[in-house]
């Protein structure tokens, strides 16, 4: 399926993708928050996971980051969870919230979804103000959450979104 912003296009991410996807996620200020990826790690853990949906960022044709939809179906906890991460020279130009809108429009009404959650490391404050500027909140801090790429655990901020609060 194909999702549209105003400059940001959503797709099925693809094989083709793979070589770009581990430049992008080899970017420094990328690998900080996820560490160290390369194109055999993509193929395995992103392109081939069945139980997510990864989704290619492009805008004007280029890729230019990738985005994972994880759902929950059970009826009793139905929810999507997001990831997001894009290339170090689009960073700052409102593409991360824009891409974040079209995925929660489509997750609310599309897919029936009336909550969405993401959760950056508790430290990265650029993506927590633009996951704020969407309408994601802050819901607590997951202590010692994830292992960092230096081997170290860390603290994460788990952040919600209702579809009775989106105005995207």
């Amino acid at each position: 399926m194909i999702l549209r912003g105003q400059r940001v296009l959503l797709r099925p991410l693809d094989e083709a993708d793979v070589p770009r996807l581990a430049e992008i996620l080899a970017e420094p200020e990328v690998a900080r928050w996820w560490g160290a990826w390369d194109e055999q790690r993509i193929r395995a853990e992103i392109l081939e996971d069945e139980e997510t949906e990864p989704y290619a960022v492009v805008q004007d044709g280029e890729l230019i980051g990738l985005a994972i939809v994880s759902e929950e179906l059970d009826p009793d906890y139905r929810h999507a969870a997001l990831d997001l991460s894009l290339a170090t020279s689009v960073h700052g130009h409102g593409l991360g919230g824009e891409t974040l809108r079209v995925l929660a429009r489509h997750l609310f009404t599309e897919r029936g979804h009336h909550r969405l959650t993401i959760d950056p490391a508790a430290h990265n404050t650029r993506a927590i103000r633009a996951y704020e500027r969407v309408g994601f909140r802050a819901v607590g801090m997951m202590r010692l959450y994830e292992r960092g790429h230096d081997g170290t655990w860390h603290d994460g901020l788990l952040m919600d979104l209702l579809a009775a609060d989106f105005e995207g």
